[in-house]
């Protein structure tokens, strides 16, 4: 299946002399099924942007390793970007760092119908979760 988005001769979408979001190296990297399993989970995060600890117990054959891997090829891409508490906003023996889709990725899959926002969401409730795992997500996340 073709994608929706408007793509240019050089294979950036519509939009590319103001971003550096390339369309089709965010497809490639997505259609990988622990990719799009763990942008289902982010999708699905009740704040829009979970830790690596969050996405590790929603998704358990990986090692919080392989899933730092994934989200670092999916940054690499445009798709998703860190929230960072800075240093002096931290607290101890939580995470600072969270991860969310970026509006260019957002807007990707609205057009394509790829990763609906309900569909996860009630995919990522239905999850049961230990009290370590619901007092993380219910943290604050850093402004943007």
């Amino acid at each position: 299946m073709r994608p929706q988005a408007e793509v240019g001769k050089d294979g950036r979408g519509a939009d590319s002399e103001e971003s550096d979001f390339d369309t089709w190296r965010a497809l490639q990297r997505v259609v990988d099924k622990k990719r799009a399993d763990i942008l289902a989970d982010i999708v699905g995060h009740p704040k829009g942007a979970p830790t690596v600890e969050e996405l590790d117990y929603m998704n358990p054959p990986l090692s919080e390793d392989s899933i730092r891997r994934h989200l670092k090829t999916l940054e690499n891409v445009g798709v998703v970007r860190v929230r960072e508490f800075e240093t002096g906003n931290r607290v101890r023996g939580y995470p600072y760092q969270f991860f969310e889709l970026t509006s260019e990725a957002r807007e990707l899959f609205d057009q394509n119908g790829l990763f609906p926002k309900e569909a996860w969401r009630r995919q990522y409730d239905a999850v049961e979760k230990t009290g370590r795992i619901e007092d993380v997500e219910s943290m604050p996340r850093p402004d943007h």
